[in-house]
């Protein structure tokens, strides 16, 4: 099967035409051929399709385009052309099959030919293949820009046969070929200056100043610009009857100053595919070409990328490519004016002629190259004294340049900064290296092997060839072998290519205190931190390490990753990188220095976490424990923090368990279990991620506090994971922790402590129904505070004691807790205290008929909580409103709000808000008379209560749908469900029996 591109989109076997349909299927065909063998997102073929913005069935269309594609090939081939393949699809076809692939390979053969007849042949047969513009019939897509590049590319090899057209005397031939060309591209100044040596050559000398006369018109009017100094300088020869052009020079092929210094392609070559089309299109800008730099970190890929993109624009370049290696990272950079030497010799100058200052030489190569297309590919650059000399002055050349460093100097330069590669791009790469059939069934450890290699090329290159040379091995050795940080650069090692030395290159150019930095940042092995961090690590100020974080920038061993909800900027380490620079640190400084390190950055972080309680107390009781020494922070980081204290510790959260897990391995177990315990204003502190980073956080402590025998630790952490089981509705499990916890206390003659387990237990008997129980754990807790004279201690059992009361209909005593915990709370100035105490309050109101102040309590404990930024109680607040309007039948208004406190739940991890929010859902529906929607959502609700093994919960939501039985008329299934619930409320001691027996 043959496609083409060179004329309509077309697919053809054995003379048959496939029937490709519209324009659209055709666009998606182009868009695949000129990316064959590399994947196409479908995100890129998508914006293609539909360039003004897609319909919301893009993709469905997408996908439906791709299947007729299919049948339309399958039916003249039977071979599988397009494939699937994450993120998006990829054609795959014999070599030779696609007309542009053969039309580039003939111009390259006559680029490389010796003779002018040779030249001609190639390029005639080159040209032969168009049938007509480029793509013709295409939709208006983003494939327009290719198709002018392919046209201009056509007109090149138009130009470069005529040039041996001419040089073979086919004076004659070309003129009314020529005259055609100029009518159709009156401001192509090559092909006027050759139809004017053609009319000149046979006698027509009057035609030939016509000639340019008609073009100085066109230049100077519908452009603007005068004629080049080549054209100009043809002009004037031909106005004195100059003899040198009545023969074309016969001493030298007609490639002989054309370079083509160009590197190899790397055959193993995978992915970039955007990078690739972005530097095309800026290489190829008309009609100032650019100065494009790639920068990147060592080992990703720079010179691979920069030779693959200058392969596939060369041909527009037909006066040559130039390469240099500069080495910028060597102990030897290239000097400038030798570099200089070179390109002029290849540009035809005499050795004997060229002079000997690099001022005088860059004078002249920028004079060579004025009014020529040449592609200056400069690879390595050390900084932008080097490169300054090598840049041309022409409009015509481009320049490509790759660097270690972003050479923020290099003025109007364009920049790109290379990062590793995605999954699948490393995971081809390794493929492609190591063997494909046996990378593909091993995919586990394949994916594993590129992950440890951080995706970076140069690792995943070495890692394939150690493989492709132990065939007989499987990966999973390998992995085994990468997994271990300490050997891991070790192991990536092959020949001469080594990661490590790679990454020592930028190490030495870096200053001591920008070495000092990167290492303790390596050794306190944080996945992102912010400049804080390092100001603590090194005892400096943040402006100070701002000015080292910039330095680490520009040599690519630290990468920006985004800017947080502080507006502050935040940093990461490679993996690698990483691994390189704790080597170092440990072999340049001593031990105790970096543990040091470490415990500041702890110091700094309780710091803030204190400077937030100060601001605004938390609402649960606080440990009572030695205070240890807090690292000065700077004023403004903590009025930053403290006026979004959430937003500070979701962004800061990875950074915070991992430099915890990390201290917890250092010894600094007290400062750890410090950390651990400190409660950060409830659980929605934690964020979307609390329960994986608390349990990180909490087993890292646990088990440093035993490795210290710090018993009185133990009992903390103890309590601190029975608080996260009972976050995780793993109710059983927290019983056990708080019980645990409430023994060591005993053992310790803890009281204080003995009163937090007591109220854990106290919270975990109340969520799973069990009342009595509870309110008997929450007294005795309530009895030790008080002794202890611990207000906020007593605002929180209190709050929970009237809690419970309220479930078992002691209303009274119920009024009374809740109003001794707000007061409480008002007086210690906890906001997020009043906000739960009034959200119960609001509960109270509802139970008694209250609905107007119900309503109103309800409001205001929303309103703290979305101005604390506490989004899961603002959910809980939510619905307590929703349910006291639904009461009051003004349901309906709240559905949407209600949707996004179960939403936030969900988010939150959540299970019991979420099934009471489904509840609350299924009561509004109800309420409206939307049968349908209420089961669905108490059926949900039902659900989830058996999971958790919550019988009280499951017998309320059981009393609504014996509700929604009634409104359907099934009254016998109504009764028989309400016979069960009201045994469950007897067994539970819960207010609904009074009120279920009483009707």
């Amino acid at each position: 099967m043959e496609f083409r591109l060179l004329g309509p989109v077309e697919a053809v076997c054995g003379g048959v035409v496939a029937a490709l349909g519209g324009a659209k299927p055709r666009t998606l065909l182009a868009a695949l051929l000129l990316e064959q063998g590399r994947i196409v997102p479908s995100t890129r073929l998508i914006d293609i399709l539909w360039p003004e913005g897609p319909p919301d069935t893009a993709r469905t269309a997408l996908q439906t385009y791709i299947r007729a594609l299919r049948t339309a090939l399958a039916r003249l081939a039977d071979t599988e052309t397009i494939i699937t393949r994450t993120p998006g699809y990829l054609i795959q076809i014999p070599i030779g099959s696609l007309d542009l692939d053969v039309f580039t390979g003939l111009l390259t053969r006559a680029r490389q030919a010796d003779s002018p007849a040779e030249v001609s042949d190639l390029l005639d047969d080159a040209l032969a293949l168009w049938r007509g513009p480029a793509m013709a019939g295409l939709a208006d897509c983003s494939l327009a820009g290719e198709a002018a590049r392919l046209e201009q590319l056509r007109l090149t090899a138009i130009e470069e046969r005529v040039t041996a057209d001419l040089r073979l005397g086919r004076h004659g031939r070309l003129v009314p070929e020529l005259a055609a060309l100029v009518s159709r591209y009156p401001a192509n100044e090559r092909l006027r200056g050759q139809y004017m040596t053609a009319l000149y050559r046979l006698g027509r000398q009057s035609e030939a100043l016509a000639a340019y006369r008609e073009g100085y018109a066109a230049l100077t009017e519908k452009i603007g610009v005068d004629p080049g100094p080549e054209l100009a300088a043809l002009h004037q020869a031909i106005l004195r009857g100059d003899p040198t052009l009545l023969a074309p020079p016969s001493e030298q092929p007609v490639c002989a100053a054309v370079p083509a210094q160009l590197p190899r392609a790397p055959t193993d070559f995978t992915g970039r595919a955007t990078h690739i089309s972005e530097l095309a299109a800026a290489l190829t800008q008309r009609p100032q070409a650019p100065v494009q730099l790639i920068a990147g970190r060592g080992g990703t890929g720079k010179s691979a990328l920069a030779v693959q993109a200058a392969h596939q624009v060369a041909a527009e370049f037909p006066d040559g490519q130039l390469y240099a290696e500069l080495r910028g990272m060597s102990d030897d950079p290239a000097d400038a004016g030798e570099v200089l030497g070179r390109f002029l010799k290849a540009l035809g100058v005499r050795p004997q002629t060229i002079p000997a200052a690099t001022a005088e030489r860059a004078d002249l190569y920028r004079s060579l190259l004025a009014a020529r297309r040449v592609l200056v590919l400069l690879d390595d650059a050390a900084c932008e004294q080097q490169v300054r000399p090598l840049l041309p002055g022409g409009p015509g050349c481009a320049v490509l340049i790759t660097a270690r460093n972003r050479l923020g100097g290099l003025g109007g330069a364009r920049r790109m900064d290379l990062d590793v590669l995605t999954p699948e791009e490393a995971f081809e790469l390794l493929a492609r290296t190591a063997g494909a059939g046996r990378v593909r069934a091993e995919q586990r450890d394949a994916h594993a092997i590129a992950e440890l290699c951080g995706r970076l090329p140069l690792a995943i290159c070495i890692a394939g060839a150690r493989l492709a040379t132990r065939t007989g091995r499987p990966l999973a050795l390998l992995v085994e072998r990468l997994a271990d940080e300490r050997r891991r650069l070790d192991e990536l090692t092959i020949s001469d290519l080594e990661v490590r030395s790679s990454v020592e290159l930028s190490y030495r150019g870096l200053s001591q205190q920008s070495r000092r930095a990167l290492g303790r940042l390596s050794f306190l092995a944080v996945p992102q931190f912010s400049s804080w961090t390092l100001a603590w690590l090194l005892e400096v100020t943040e402006d100070a390490a701002e000015d080292i974080i910039e330095n680490l920038l520009d040599a690519h061993l630290v990468d920006f990753t985004q800017v947080d909800a502080l507006g502050r900027p935040r940093y990461r380490l490679h993996e690698l990188i990483r691994i390189h620079g704790r080597e170092r640190a440990e072999a340049e400084e001593s031990a105790a220095e970096l543990t040091a390190s470490v415990a500041r950055v702890l110091r700094g972080w309780l710091a803030l976490v204190d400077t937030v309680a100060a601001h605004s107390p938390p609402e649960e009781i606080q440990w009572r424990r030695p205070p240890v020494t807090a690292y000065p922070v700077a004023a403004t980081t903590a009025a930053r923090v403290v006026s979004a204290p959430y937003a500070w510790f979701e962004a800061e959260q990875a950074a915070l368990v991992s430099g915890v897990e990390r201290a917890a391995t250092l010894g600094l177990h007290d400062l750890v279990c410090h950390f651990a315990s400190a409660r950060l204003s409830g659980p929605s502190f934690w964020g979307a991620q609390r329960f994986g980073a608390r349990e990180r956080i909490n087993q890292a402590a646990l088990a440093a506090v035993r490795r210290a025998g710090d018993r009185r630790g133990e009992a903390i952490m103890l309590a601190e994971l029975g608080e996260l089981r009972y976050m995780q509705d793993r109710f059983s499990e927290a019983d056990r922790q708080f019980a645990d916890a409430l023994d060591a206390f005993r053992e310790l003659g803890d009281a204080h402590g003995q009163a937090v387990a007591l109220a854990g237990l106290g919270t975990v008997g109340r969520e799973t129904g069990r009342l009595a129980e509870a309110l008997r754990f929450v007294e005795q807790a309530g009895e030790l505070l008080r002794a202890a004279g611990d207000d906020a201690g007593i605002a929180y059992v209190q709050r929970l004691a009237g809690s419970v009361r309220l479930e078992r209909g002691d209303f009274a005593e119920a009024w009374s807790a809740l109003e001794e915990s707000l007061a409480a709370y008002r007086r210690i100035g906890s906001p997020r205290g009043e906000g739960l105490a009034l959200r119960t309050i609001s509960l109270h109101h509802r139970a008694l008929g209250e609905l107007d102040e119900a309503v109103d309590t309800a409001n205001r404990a929303v309103t703290i909580f979305e101005r604390l930024g506490d989004r899961l109680m603002a959910a809980y607040a939510i619905r307590a409103l929703a349910k006291a309007r639904v009461r009051q039948g003004r349901g309906a208004a709240m559905l949407p709000r209600l949707r996004e406190a179960f939403s936030t739940c969900r988010t939150m991890g959540d299970r019991w808000g979420q099934g009471a929010t489904l509840r609350t859902l299924g009561e509004l529906h109800l309420a409206e008379g939307d049968l349908t929607d209420s089961h669905v959502c108490l059926s949900a609700a039902i659900t989830l209560w058996e999971e958790l093994k919550i019988p009280l919960w499951r017998a309320r939501t059981e009393r609504d749908l014996a509700l929604l039985y009634r409104a359907r008329g099934e009254d016998a299934a109504a009764e028989s469900l309400l016979a069960g619930v009201l045994k469950v409320f007897y067994d539970h001691g819960a207010r609904e029996y009074g009120e279920l027996s009483t009707r």
